[in-house]
């Protein structure tokens, strides 16, 4: 089995608690072991996953947070940035799920966070665990 780093921007902690919960069950249930590291916001997750990368500890990352607009122009620029970089992780072979949750407000935020809702923090754990069996899949 695997080991998972999940990232987190722990900004909004109860949401954040949510989502950890939600990544934490389904990579238990699918017996990988992880670790959790916390940066100060989701800018910073794709950087924080890079450097983790290049240890070579870690078959996989979950990128772990919550963007709410806001009244200025900020969200578009969080929000765009860190799912860019996060993609451009992936396209480099990285196997990332991400549960950086970004939303007009935080009712949609709870629901999303909620595992016993919509569960994103669940859903980008299976989506890391899809896209690992991918890559062994490719590598052999």
């Amino acid at each position: 089995m695997g080991k998972i780093l999940i990232a987190e921007a722990r900004y909004y902690e109860g949401l954040n608690n949510q989502l950890l919960q939600g990544v934490k069950d389904a990579l238990e249930a699918a017996g990988h072991s992880h670790e959790t590291i916390t940066v100060p916001g989701a800018l910073e997750l794709p950087g924080a996953i890079a450097l983790a990368a290049q240890s070579g500890r870690y078959d996989g990352y979950v990128a772990v947070g919550v963007v709410i607009r806001g009244e200025t122009y900020h969200f578009e620029i969080v929000s765009g940035e860190s799912a860019r970089g996060l993609m451009a992780l992936t396209l480099d072979g990285l196997a990332i799920g991400n549960a950086i949750l970004t939303v007009e407000n935080r009712d949609q935020a709870e629901v999303r966070a909620d595992p016993k809702r919509k569960d994103k923090g669940g859903e980008a754990a299976r989506a890391v665990l899809a896209m690992m069996e991918l890559h062994d899949r490719f590598a052999q």
